[in-house]
């Protein structure tokens, strides 16, 4: 396995030392790394035009006319997958990480055992992002990455994925729920969420990513509250 990593900090001191931990963390883990480092955001997304193929970004927020926030939003435009790790010197950023699905935020100066845990989580995101179910339909056989799934409903005996491509399927939620992940949490007899989209959770519905809402059975209320606290 070989992972392609950006830096994005306008301090060449701070890039280079990032740089040196990374390098370490692959040897220690024998993994196989491309690294490359950009001075701006402006550079990164120039480059990014034609080459979108990076798997990890550890991007500065304070730089010069475009900040660390605003570039990750134009990514977010067209990417899902890449995990955005915030590296700042001020945690007035926080909230908006989460606004860009960024993976972790790290406050310089920069330790070496933090940064080696949060790369560790970036690769156990980028493996399950490559997980998906297989389904063969009239038209043909449909792939759907578990990650692209917002949600999952059952109406008698049939199945349906709400996710980029919304499918129907015949099955139990039972059997479907066998081969689903960690980010996917039962909210009722007829309904499973993907945690990763959930926005808000109320009483009694869960709101997820573009306003859509999912009822909220009575007694999974608070289950789902610590498991979307622990999945985060």
């Amino acid at each position: 396995m070989e992972y392609r990593i950006a830096i994005c900090d306008d301090s060449q001191t701070d890039a280079d030392y990032i740089a040196s931990l990374v390098r370490a963390w692959a040897q220690k883990q024998g993994i196989g790394i491309s690294l490359k480092s950009f001075s701006c955001a402006e550079s990164f997304l120039f480059y990014y035009e034609d080459d979108k193929n990076f798997d990890i970004l550890l991007l500065d927020i304070e730089m010069g006319k475009m900040n660390g926030v605003e570039l990750a939003k134009k990514i977010r435009l067209v990417n899902r997958e890449i995990q955005i790790i915030f590296i700042t010197g001020y945690n007035e950023y926080i909230a908006d990480g989460y606004d860009v699905e960024a993976l972790h935020y790290i406050l310089k100066p920069v330790h070496k055992e933090k940064l080696e845990a949060v790369l560790l989580r970036a690769g156990e995101k980028l493996k399950k992002n490559g997980a998906a179910l297989l389904f063969s339909l009239p038209d043909g056989a449909v792939r759907i990455p578990l990650y692209e799934i917002r949600f999952i409903e059952v109406r008698s005996n049939y199945v349906t994925l709400h996710a980029a491509q919304e499918i129907m399927v015949k099955m139990t939620l039972h059997a479907l729920e066998r081969e689903l992940d960690d980010s996917f949490f039962r909210v009722g007899r007829s309904y499973i969420v993907n945690m990763h989209y959930i926005r808000k959770i109320a009483k009694t519905e869960v709101v997820l990513e573009g306003g859509e809402t999912v009822p909220l059975s009575r007694g999974y209320y608070e289950p789902l509250n610590r498991a979307f606290i622990q999945y985060f």
